[in-house]
Order: structure tokens, then C-alpha cells, then sequence
């Protein structure tokens, strides 16, 4: 499956591969950066993304993660975390097929908003889901 998305602006396109998973964050430090109360995002391999114009340099506001986001419309890119090294994060929305990708897992679900309840069946971490994403990508 080919992958293409776009920035707000449209200043920012890419090209991947298909991701290796999807999942909702539902850390505050994700719900900031996204301005949704949960955020979605789809796990690629760095190798198997482009972005054009390529990513500029990475802004770090939490230990261990850096966010890329468009100059121009200020829509965010990109996420890279340590504890889940050679995986590049790409906001759901972003993507013109996601509706062709559910999330598969909920992480730091013990930061979830109390009144959002998604009733999916899907499984829940309570911390960072580091076990489970890190397995997606093997």
C-alpha cells in the first residue's frame, strides 16, 4: 500500500509505505501537540518515509521526543521518541488513507480524558505501549 499525505497548507506532502502500525496516544504531551483530545498516529520505519520539502529540524518541548512541524501552517508532522527507536510518528490525519488504517492499540490510556469513551474492544496501555509498538515493528 502506498502511503500520501499532506500539511494543512499543503507546503509539506509525503510518500511512505504502509505503516507498521496505528495507534492512539492519549498523553497530554500528544493531545498538546495534536490539539485533539486524543491523538492518532501511524508508525513508520524512517527508511520507508518521504517528506517533500525534507524535515527541517526538530523541536524537543519533553525529554526524548522531538516533533517536527510545517513552517508555513504550523501543522504537526512528525514525532520521533527514544524508547522506540528507528520509528518515525505521523499524525493520522495527515494521511489521504486513513480511513483504510484503524488504530490497532490504545497507548497511555491512563491519561485519557475521563469523558472520552471509545468503545472499540481495541487493547489498552496504560503507560507508553513501548512492549507492544516496539513488537509491530519486528
Amino acid at each position: 500500500m502506498q502511503i500520501t499525505g499532506r500539511c494543512y497548507c499543503g507546503a509539506v506532502s509525503l510518500k511512505a509505505d504502509a505503516p507498521h502500525t496505528v495507534t492512539y496516544c492519549h498523553c497530554a504531551d500528544c493531545r498538546r501537540w495534536t490539539g485533539a483530545p486524543v491523538g492518532a498516529f501511524a508508525a513508520f520505519s524512517p527508511d520507508t518515509i518521504e517528506f517533500e520539502p525534507a524535515l527541517g529540524t526538530p523541536f524537543s518541548a519533553a525529554p526524548g521526543v522531538e516533533r517536527w512541524v510545517c513552517e508555513r501552517c504550523g501543522s504537526p508532522l512528525a514525532a520521533r521518541f527514544d524508547y522506540l527507536p528507528g520509528q518515525l510518528y505521523v499524525p493520522l490525519g495527515l494521511l489521504d488513507q486513513a480511513a483504510d488504517l484503524p488504530p490497532a492499540l490504545h497507548c497511555h490510556n491512563a491519561a485519557r480524558l475521563p469523558w472520552l469513551k471509545l468503545e472499540d474492544g481495541l487493547p489498552r496501555q496504560e503507560g507508553s505501549g513501548r512492549v507492544a509498538l516496539s513488537a509491530a515493528r519486528d
